[in-house]
């Protein structure tokens, strides 16, 4: 289940680690529920339709903003709450709210980011490191972590997760939320097993973090 926000225009410059704001809006919407303590089943995308400026970026004709969810209960919580309070942050509001039902998907698709993709592993001090495409060891972190969370949901984890390294031009992005730091990648994604277990990655999002804003696909 996938929720399409239409906002309007912004009143303040909205800055350029607005991550977080997002976040904080998503949990205000979520009020106190149990999910916060658990892997996320869910992801949401960044802000649509602005223009970069000195400073940040200005939405003058609104933005887009899309949340998805596994759990349909949820979504349904989320519109009440969305409704209810809709303000964001600097002077961005929720206009409309479009439902949108899981598309049919093949055994094989490739899927861009709305938000970048971040994944990480430990060394032997339990030191964190931030993986890219260019490291050999990140397919395989993202598919174990996709399946990880279709394990939870019961579902097949038939499934394999890869960068498209034929794209041409892959990015890397820092991104701060609050003062952490995480280094994630924008980078088309091939996704290939089971159609449902596909569309549950539509859903949940790719890589650590989809709770705070990392792995949108679309």
């Amino acid at each position: 289940m996938r929720l399409h926000f239409s906002l309007s225009n912004n009143i303040d410059i909205i800055p350029f680690d607005y991550q977080y704001r997002l976040l904080g809006v998503f949990q205000k919407w979520m009020e106190k529920n149990e999910l916060h303590n658990k892997i996320s089943l869910y992801s949401f995308g960044w802000l649509k339709g602005g223009i970069q400026k000195s400073n940040g970026y200005d939405f003058q004709n609104g933005a887009k903003w899309f949340i998805s969810f596994w759990d349909e209960q949820i979504g349904k919580q989320i519109v009440f709450n969305a409704m209810r309070d809709p303000y964001l942050f600097n002077g961005l509001k929720v206009k409309d709210i479009i439902i949108q039902e899981e598309p049919q998907f093949s055994e094989k698709e490739i899927f861009y980011c709305s938000s970048p993709i971040f994944i990480r592993k430990y060394d032997e001090n339990k030191k964190a490191i931030h993986l890219t495409w260019e490291d050999t060891e990140s397919d395989y972190l993202l598919t174990e972590t996709l399946k990880r969370k279709l394990k939870i949901a019961n579902l097949s984890n038939d499934i394999k997760v890869s960068y498209d390294r034929n794209f041409s031009n892959p990015k890397t992005k820092l991104v701060k939320i609050k003062d952490i730091k995480c280094r994630a990648v924008m980078c088309p994604i091939k996704i290939e097993g089971n159609p449902e277990a596909i569309k549950f990655a539509w859903n949940v999002g790719i890589g650590h973090s989809t709770g705070s804003g990392f792995g949108a696909i679309y």
